[in-house]
């Protein structure tokens, strides 16, 4: 359905824009969410999950000296925590609002069994440990517990163990340089069309989903495809079990770190024009004619 409220926080009315970061938003109910639930769930959704991030964003951190998380962490909680409610709805008897401790804890079974890196297991236990204080105080619930201890960084990094020795050797080198600093190449080739107008950009966004995204690039045959879709504030990727909500110029740059040594006419090379494609309809430079979904794009 097509929601007639403001979709991103920023644009609700008696929010404070100052708050966000420039070229972020925070979308409330995402694409994937729309698409499964009801007309009238969508709208019950957004009533309860709009609390949710106004509440992270401006006294999540410390409720008692009402400081928030930056704009960066609510963004990237909310896309976790909003994989992780689509999954009680798709695993555990449809649409629920909110879930509960029994809910957290089977996905979280599922999280640490699944072929990521530790610091992605984190982050998702980080974010539903930040969804369970909000429920604390929203609900007066009790906090989630969980068997798992999981580090959000550091930990384990590196590629997955079903590649060789080799491969991943390759793969790291690709993705970080001798020094432990980015190595898409040389600056001018982290430029979107318009360089002049971007300030350079000197970390990978999302260093997990680029790894990811490079060890997919070279494995021939792989049994996982990369999921990707356009959506009001941003475009979400996902491959080998990672994700990440990039803006414009983060799509850009994923691109032009992608693109060398990547054959023409595979999955990574379609991704990559899907990227730029993406990132000229959120700075209004195309209209949304074509198919936003990349399954669809190819």
């Amino acid at each position: 359905m097509t929601l007639e409220k403001p979709n991103s926080l920023e644009r609700c009315p008696g929010f404070d824009s100052d708050m966000m970061e420039p070229n972020r938003t925070i979308t409330i109910v995402r694409k994937n969410q729309r698409d499964f639930l009801s007309d009238k769930a969508v709208v019950d959704y957004y009533e309860y999950r709009k609390p949710f991030l106004t509440y992270l964003l401006r006294m999540g951190k410390d409720p008692e000296k009402a400081k928030g998380y930056s704009p960066y962490t609510v963004c990237q909680t909310g896309h976790r925590t909003a994989r992780f409610d689509l999954w009680v709805w798709e695993n555990r008897g449809g649409y629920k609002a909110p879930p509960d401790q029994d809910d957290a804890r089977a996905y979280m079974e599922e999280v640490a069994f699944r072929d990521v890196t530790e610091s992605t297991k984190g982050k998702t236990l980080g974010s539903l440990g930040r969804y369970s204080k909000w429920l604390q105080h929203k609900y007066n619930r009790d906090e989630w517990e969980f068997s798992w201890n999981f580090q959000s960084g550091g930990g384990n990094n590196g590629p997955r163990d079903f590649l060789t020795k080799p491969e991943r050797r390759k793969i790291r080198q690709a993705a970080l340089g001798k020094d432990g600093t980015p190595n898409y190449g040389t600056d001018s080739d982290l430029l979107g069309a318009e360089p002049d107008s971007r300030p350079l950009r000197n970390t990978i966004p999302h260093r997990e989903l680029y790894e990811a995204l490079l060890t997919q690039r070279q494995v021939d045959n792989p049994d996982e495809r990369v999921t990707a879709s356009v959506e009001g504030d941003g475009i979400t990727v996902s491959c080998r079990g990672e994700s990440a909500h990039y803006t414009a110029d983060e799509a850009r740059d994923i691109a032009a770190g992608l693109e060398k040594q990547t054959d023409e006419g595979s999955e990574i090379s379609d991704l990559i024009a899907f990227l730029r494609y993406g990132s000229d309809v959120l700075e209004g430079k195309q209209d949304r004619s074509r198919q936003m979904d990349f399954e669809n794009w190819r």
